[in-house]
């Protein structure tokens, strides 16, 4: 049975333009031969900049860029997107803005995300607001989380990855180094800025490891084992597909300001 499967950080509290073309593209590939629907959800990624939404104001058209606040600036810049914590006077601020901008569906919608994390409040959206099928955009399709901890303990051994360590009273995201000066985890400050942690002493267990750009299409399909992968342009530039041989890549569906919100219902 085909296993079609398309990969995305969180990206945005609407889902970006370019990700609702890869879930239109993986609708119209079950149409045609049948199977199963798997969105890989990488909130296991840390950029706080994959979370910007561009929306347009609905009388005058201008683009504006909003993003999560949050509850300080070690989980802004290093902690993982499932951990990120948002505060309630973001979303109380927020949704007073959005009339201007989204129809009222996703005024009441956004309102009811849970404030959990930014993982966990863009997904509720995404898996409910209605697509442009006139169904709900997820619906159908199962999502398959790389914070999990029975996906990563499924996953397959890799030596470039991110850990999840303790790290100024929160859990950060770091990179695995490993050269003259020894191994260590780094969390980039930006630039040519790293701060270097000790490597932990109990070691780094598979539940705590996420992949890095390079090896995350091997480690995703240890576990998903999908027969046909959707990607953008970029996506399709820097994929070592020749780790994937059994795999069928598709290029999504080409989408007019794609890096914008898609907002367009009702």
């Amino acid at each position: 049975m085909p296993i079609i499967c398309f990969g995305q950080q969180p990206c945005g509290f609407f889902p970006k333009r370019y990700l609702v073309a890869k879930i239109l593209t993986a609708r119209r590939l079950q149409r045609e031969m049948g199977g199963e629907i798997v969105f890989f959800y990488h909130d296991g990624d840390h950029d706080p900049r994959e979370t910007k939404t561009t929306l347009r104001h609905r009388q005058s058209g201008k683009p504006l860029d909003y993003n999560f606040e949050l509850e300080n600036k070690i989980q802004r810049k290093f902690s993982p997107l499932y951990l990120k914590r948002v505060p309630a006077e973001w979303r109380r601020k927020m949704a007073g803005a959005l009339p201007n901008y989204v129809p009222k569906t996703l005024v009441e919608l956004f309102e009811t995300a849970p404030l959990a994390n930014v993982a966990d409040f863009c997904l509720h959206i995404y898996q409910l607001m209605p697509g442009p099928e006139g169904r709900p955009l997820l619906e159908g399709i199962r999502v398959a989380r790389s914070s999990d901890r029975a996906l990563r303990e499924a996953a397959c051994d890799i030596a470039d990855y991110f850990a999840d360590v303790p790290y100024e009273s929160e859990i950060v995201r770091a990179r695995r180094v490993e050269d003259a000066a020894g191994r260590r985890l780094q969390l980039h400050e930006g630039g040519p800025v790293f701060i270097d942690l000790p490597w932990p002493t109990e070691g780094i267990g598979k539940a705590q490891i996420t992949p890095t750009r390079d090896t995350r299409l091997r480690w995703m399909q240890s576990v998903l084992h999908c027969t046909h992968y959707i990607a953008g342009g970029g996506e399709q530039g820097y994929l070592k597909k020749e780790e994937a041989p059994e795999v069928t890549f598709v290029e999504r569906e080409t989408v007019e300001r794609m890096e914008e919100a898609w907002v367009e219902v009702g």
